[in-house]
């Protein structure tokens, strides 16, 4: 996967076709767009459509349609991750072939059953970020005899990276530059902490990448100086820096931003139309009102 350094700044703006873009899609991608203008860069639009269930083609038009309206201009042709899914398999059989990943079946109900039978006497069960009980790793450490014996057995699975193993073979401390999260432009040295997510999913046997190896490999794959995207995905850059590490891909700068936040203080979801950039629209609201709301410039 030979990758070059670009000489100019890109950002990208990467959205998934699930939904309706809300406004908190309108901050990321203008940030995205005047932070690449400001710095002489390149604004790349993305469309992370690997999830065929939930992804539709028209909600890829109303995204194309959202940032036209807001006055954004982006490079073509568009990448589409429906597209490139033989270069995340090659990424995740590069990982395979260091033997860094393993097939996984437990259900979720079979993982909250461990996770309560280790609670039930006493012992503390560790959670990722998001509060999430990191998974058990049962068939970690299976042969490769076992694995194919896994594989053929038709249970669904998932491939999941032996974070320990990983660790190790990365060797040293990760870091990542830093921009935002209250910092004031400068660039500041954030510790990594990959082992908080235990043995995260990679690919699953009905989606053929997970969002962190899908986008570490088209962040590489697309020259990607720059990424500037929400708070709530800060924790995840440690997962990404690991797998830059053990990939050989160039680091990104990163810049995560606050979030736009609902009446009832959470994050906006594309359930909820009423902040959705097309209401906005559809309400007589002028591109510019939606800027200066995103931006506190009223």
């Amino acid at each position: 996967m030979p990758i070059s350094r670009p000489e100019q700044p890109v950002f990208r703006f990467a959205p998934s076709p699930n939904g309706l873009l809300h406004l908190g899609h309108a901050l990321s991608a203008i940030l995205n767009h005047d932070m690449a203008e400001a710095m002489g860069g390149r604004f790349l639009l993305r469309i992370e459509d690997i999830d065929r269930t939930r992804c539709r083609p028209e909600f890829e038009e109303a995204i194309f349609e959202d940032l036209a309206w807001l006055g954004l201009d982006w490079e073509e042709p568009v990448r589409r991750q429906s597209e490139h899914l033989g270069v995340y398999a090659a990424a995740l059989e590069r990982l395979n072939a260091m033997g860094l990943v393993y097939p996984a079946v437990m259900t979720r109900g079979e993982i909250r059953a461990a996770v309560a039978a280790a609670e039930a006497k006493g012992q503390a069960w560790p959670r990722d970020p998001d509060g999430t009980p990191l998974y058990p790793g049962r068939e970690r450490g299976f042969t490769p005899d076992e694995q194919a014996a896994l594989l053929a057995s038709g249970r669904p699975y998932a491939w999941r990276l032996d974070m320990g193993e990983a660790l190790r073979r990365a060797g040293g401390p990760l870091t990542w530059r830093e921009t935002g999260s209250n910092q004031s432009g400068e660039a500041a040295s954030v510790g990594a902490d990959p082992a908080a997510w235990g043995d995260v999913i990679l690919s699953r046997s009905d989606a053929p990448s997970s969002y962190h190896l899908s986008v570490v490999v088209d962040d590489a794959l697309q020259g990607i100086t720059h990424v500037v995207r929400g708070r709530d995905l800060y924790h995840a850059t440690s997962v990404h820096r690991l797998l830059q590490s053990l990939l050989g891909l160039p680091q990104p700068v990163y810049h995560h931003h606050r979030l736009v936040l609902g009446p009832d203080g959470r994050k906006l979801s594309k359930s909820n139309s009423d902040t959705g950039i097309a209401s906005f629209r559809a309400s007589g609201h002028r591109p510019a009102d939606v800027r200066a709301m995103v931006l506190g410039e009223r």
